[in-house]
Parts: structure tokens; sequence; C-alpha cells
């Protein structure tokens, strides 16, 4: 861990500050240069002061300090890797999943993560939130589309927003009827937990619709003592939440940092819900791991660790075509027999099973458990 009394000190957003207090190496400044110019920086006190400067590997700079290698783009890497603008029907919506939108209010964060899907969109030099008018065509969109029941606010981090500001926000979007369900995904309970004030939490709670949290953390160390005291905050207010969390080499692409991120959740009333596989955006590349590997990691999990602690491993296919689980997979055919037609002439009916049909609509299936061990399901008699 820093020495340095980095609580009372201002969120560092130069390279020259982040050598100056030495989250990286005077002989990088010029390359870092570069990358600021690009790509935000942002690192505030809470988890500057979980970097230690001694240890190359830190998994906490990592994730937050600049690098070099994030000026090298590699072939398929996109600036909307997951195809936002794709589904994007007017300003600050995302209707990707029929009965749920994206609603991007701010295009800041709290800090400035190196693996980002949606560097090319956040932070210094672009538009800070939504304009008033497209705020308003965003609203008329999700009003006019009796389909979606959630609404997810993101962007960006929602919890940027004021408190006052926020609620004015839930508040409109709970007084749209087929509103049910107000998601935020965010990463300021971690990355600056004292903006989860009593204030806050208020302009969460709203009439009319219910409010859930999806935390993002990639690392035990991220959930200290006062970022579980402002989840816990939520929680005991009756915000539900759930954690979402980026599979990142030299993070926590190894089972014990899986299993010590994911029971941490558990404990702090924090249901594990998703483990992405990491986005195709400029300049991430050292950061993401194999899918191969992201597999054996999860039948590694499902081993050690209670099904509470089980997330899903998802990928974002690449263009806009959503989610799709990744894990690995337990099930496979036995291929122990071949089904026949049991149809005869006599017994042709849609809904007429013999004996014989209904043995053999039974079919087998070779499950592979987490020793690697094979079995056959159903059993053998």
């Amino acid at each position: 861990m820093s020495k340095i009394n980095f609580l009372s000190a201002a969120t560092l957003r130069e390279p020259a500050e982040l050598v100056a207090h030495g989250l990286a190496p005077a002989a990088d400044l010029p390359d870092l240069e570069k990358v600021a110019a690009r790509y935000a920086v942002a690192v505030t006190p809470d988890l500057a002061a979980l970097i230690d400067p001694s240890d190359p590997d830190d998994p906490i700079a990592r994730q937050f300090i600049p690098s070099a290698e994030e000026l090298a783009a590699q072939p398929g890497e996109s600036a909307d890797p997951i195809g936002d603008h794709t589904h994007s029907p007017v300003a600050g919506i995302v209707h990707r999943y029929p009965d749920r939108v994206l609603f991007k209010l701010v295009h800041v964060c709290a800090v400035y993560c190196r693996f980002c899907f949606r560097r090319e969109m956040v932070g210094p030099g672009k538009a800070t939130a939504l304009s008033s008018d497209a705020y308003g065509g965003a609203l008329d969109y999700i009003r006019t589309h009796g389909e979606i029941w959630e609404v997810i606010l993101t962007g960006g981090d929602p919890l940027m927003l004021s408190p006052r500001r926020l609620a004015d926000i839930m508040a409109d979007l709970a007084a749209i009827d087929h509103v049910r369900i107000i998601r935020m995904h965010t990463r300021v309970p971690v990355a600056d937990p004292a903006r989860i004030s009593a204030q806050m939490i208020a302009a969460l709670k709203v009439k009319g619709a219910t409010t859930w949290v999806a935390l993002h953390a990639n690392h035990v160390r991220e959930l200290t003592d006062k970022a579980r005291a402002a989840c816990a905050e939520m929680i005991d207010a009756g915000i539900p939440i759930v954690s979402q969390s980026v599979l990142l080499r030299g993070v926590n692409d190894n089972a014990a940092a899986l299993e010590a991120l994911m029971r941490a959740f558990v404990e702090c009333r924090i249901k594990p819900y998703y483990l992405h596989h990491g986005d195709l955006a400029p300049g991430t590349a050292h950061l993401r791991t194999t899918l191969a590997h992201g597999q054996e990691l999860m039948r590694a999990l499902r081993g050690r660790v209670s099904g509470l602690c089980q997330p899903e491993y998802v990928l974002d296919i690449p263009g806009g075509h959503g989610k799709a689980p990744v894990g690995p997979n337990y099930l496979s055919h036995a291929n122990s027999f071949s089904p026949t037609n049991s149809f005869s002439k006599a017994n042709s009916k849609p809904n007429s099973f013999s004996k014989e049909r209904e043995q053999q609509a039974e079919t087998r299936y070779r499950i592979i458990d987490y020793c690697g061990d094979v079995h056959h399901y159903p059993p053998k008699p």
C-alpha cells in the first residue's frame, strides 16, 4: 500500500502528478502524456491509497495507472467495441434488448479504467452530460416504447450527478408507468465512497420503481472498509446490489483472486452477477485474457466456492450483438445410442406415445465435473 496520505489530496489527473506521487516511473512520463492526450486519466485518493508503488505488478495500479502499452492498437479493436452506436435511436439511449435501455446521462467518471470500452467517449474534451433537449428526447423515447421495463443509468457514472439532479431523473423515470426497474452502473462506492451520502441514498429511492445498483469492482482490495460501509448503507436502505467485474490479465486472472473477490462480494451482501470478458477497446490488448483461460477459471470457481459466489462469464459480441454466456460447458451428448423413429403406421397420432418411444425420448448426456471426471446422466439402472 502507498504510504502517502492520498486521502487529504485531490484526484490525480495528470501523468506528472502520478510521477510526483511515485505511482509511475519518471522515465515513462513522455509516453504517459501521449496516452493522457487521447484517453482520460483520473485516480481518486481512495484508490491511489491502495496502490503499492514498490510492486510493478500491483493489481490496482494496473487498472488505473496509464501505460505506454495503450498506444498500441491491435487489429479488431474498435472505438465502439460493443456497438452502442448501432442501437442508439436517439441521443443518450441504447436500445439493444427489447425490455431495457441504457440511458447514458453523463460522460464523466470518478476514476478512469485503463480497459474501458467507452474510453473514446468519456473524459476531458467530450461532452460531460446530455443537453436539456437530448434529455427530453430520451425521456420521450422511453415513454413511447411500452416494452421498456428497465432503464439502466450509465455513461460515464450516474453517481457523479448531484443528489438533487439524480432525484429529479429518478422521479421522471418512475413517472413512466411501464418503467418498473431503474438500475445504476457505478464504480463510485469503491472509487469515492464518501459520495454515498444520506442524500444520495435518498435520491436513489423513488416511488413507482425499484432501484438496483450494479457495482463494478475487479479486485478484493477495492472493497475497503469505507467501500463496504457505503454499500451496506445502500443495502440497509433497501437497495439491492449486484456485481460486475472484468476479467483482466494481471489483476484477477487466477482462481485465488477471483475466489477472494466473489467471496468478498457475498460477504457484503452483493450478489456476483457478471464477469465480463475484456472488450476489444483500443489499446487494451495487454489487459485481455483468452476465452479459454476464462473458461478454465470459471470451472475452477465452480469447485472452489459456494454457488452464491458464481458470476456469469459473458462476452459482449462485437458489433452490437449483445452478451453471450461463454462459461465452460458441462453437458454433451453421450452418443450411447441412436434414437429411431418409434412411430408406426398404427401409432402415428402426434399425442400418442408408446412405452418404447417414451424410453427413447430420455436422452443421455456426458457431464464433466469440476475435477474433470466424466459421468452419464441419467445413470444406468
